[in-house]
């Protein structure tokens, strides 16, 4: 008998993606449909970045060194000393964004069965990754009511065990927006050295951070360069999505000769995608001024929607671009698939994404949706009115 794998039985569907059909489906009905569902900024892209890629002269489109190209890992380690993370090009490997950046991680360090902790909700693929390596996810649940703060050390604690290898966070994180303070970070820090653990720090949106407080990377951390391992991306930072180039970037350098074990694997990343990331890094200062304050903008306009929402409960999102919101309904699936197939205002709907993907521990997140404020105000109000005029007559809404 022909059968796939058990592997792929087991690998989850994308939380994110996975109701993309029924928001095509719409569309081709002529409904017109808003996302809040995907983090795809719509700004533009950095011009230096388009640039290099327009004004190359290339004649032979050819591979590119497994570790990355010379001049974008330079660079990097370049943007890193402006953030005061002092690394070398040695440190750095270009992988194919920030997600495979993870995978190779994971696989460099984990042994099928061992066990990381995350903070709950965290981004779905994680839990992809955990089941193409083998790896447990020992979730730790945060709460919308206490705006999906940390835990207490003494909580965490609790929940590591002799297979336990390391602790995976987002920061700011995707999906709940919470920005994860120094003292947040230094406190995962002395779990780490405390335990010894690997701290892998997804930081893809660290230029997206809303309060006063500057970000803290955990390769900040002093006497844990053997630990952390710093997974990055040019994606949201650029808003180049589409070019696809990530960043492992770590001090170990044991860790560091059998990551590039498994980018020598998959041969190189794209050569186009690093000509822009090169072109990037020219991008100037008033870019991300100007990205920021959007953002800041569009968040602002989103909470003060929502809050004409009765029973709807959204904590202020400090980072990234997305807020996570408790709504009152039965289930957010079956509300977000309601929103596209039976529900529409003027001819115009709105598609979310559920949150339960976003969570390890089942029966968690039923009630929420993340929404990404990635659109523009005018769209982000339309989506609003949508989602309103949508609660308002959901047939299976809570008193």
């Amino acid at each position: 008998m022909l059968t796939v794998s058990n592997q792929a039985l087991n690998l989850p569907v994308s939380a994110i993606r996975r109701l993309i059909p029924y928001a095509d489906a719409a569309k081709e009905r002529g409904i017109q449909v808003y996302h809040l569902n995907m983090g795809q900024p719509d700004v533009d892209s950095s011009p230096q970045a388009l640039d290099a890629v327009k004004n190359n002269q290339m004649h032979v489109l050819s591979y590119t060194n497994s570790a990355g190209d010379k001049a974008l890992r330079e660079g990097m380690v370049g943007y890193y000393a402006k953030l005061g993370i002092d690394v070398n090009p040695d440190d750095i490997i270009v992988t194919h964004g920030g997600s495979e950046a993870l995978q190779i991680a994971i696989a460099a360090t984990c042994d099928p069965e061992d066990e990381l902790i995350v903070f709950e909700p965290f981004y779905t693929n994680y839990n992809t990754f955990a089941v193409q390596n083998n790896v447990v996810l020992r979730p730790i649940t945060t709460r919308i009511e206490d705006g999906f703060k940390l835990p207490e050390m003494s909580e965490i604690e609790k929940h590591i065990t002799k297979k336990t290898k390391g602790i995976l966070f987002c920061n700011p994180n995707n999906p709940t927006g919470c920005l994860y303070s120094r003292e947040d970070i230094e406190k995962i820090g002395q779990i780490a050295r405390k335990h010894e653990l690997f701290i892998y720090s997804d930081e893809v949106y660290r230029e997206f951070c809303y309060t006063d407080e500057p970000h803290f990377s955990a390769l900040q951390l002093k006497g844990l360069e053997e630990n952390v391992i710093l997974l990055d991306s040019v994606s949201k930072r650029y808003s180049l999505c589409g070019a696809r180039i990530g960043f492992v970037v770590s001090r170990n350098p044991e860790v560091m000769k059998y990551v590039l074990r498994y980018a020598q694997a998959r041969l190189c990343v794209s050569t186009y995608g690093q000509i822009a990331s090169v072109g990037a890094l020219d991008t100037p200062k008033k870019y991300f001024e100007s990205v920021r304050k959007e953002y800041i903008h569009r968040r602002d306009i989103l909470l003060g929607e929502l809050a004409k929402m009765d029973g709807v409960i959204c904590p202020v999102p400090n980072g990234a671009f997305y807020a996570a919101a408790e709504l009152p309904v039965d289930d957010a699936e079956r509300f977000a698939i309601w929103l596209l197939n039976e529900f529409n205002i003027d001819g115009k709907t709105v598609q979310v994404t559920p949150m339960a993907g976003f969570y390890a521990t089942k029966g968690m997140g039923k009630r929420q949706v993340r929404l990404a404020y990635v659109i523009k105000e005018p769209d982000l109000i339309e989506a609003c009115r949508c989602l309103k005029a949508g609660l308002e007559a959901y047939p299976h809404r809570l008193s």
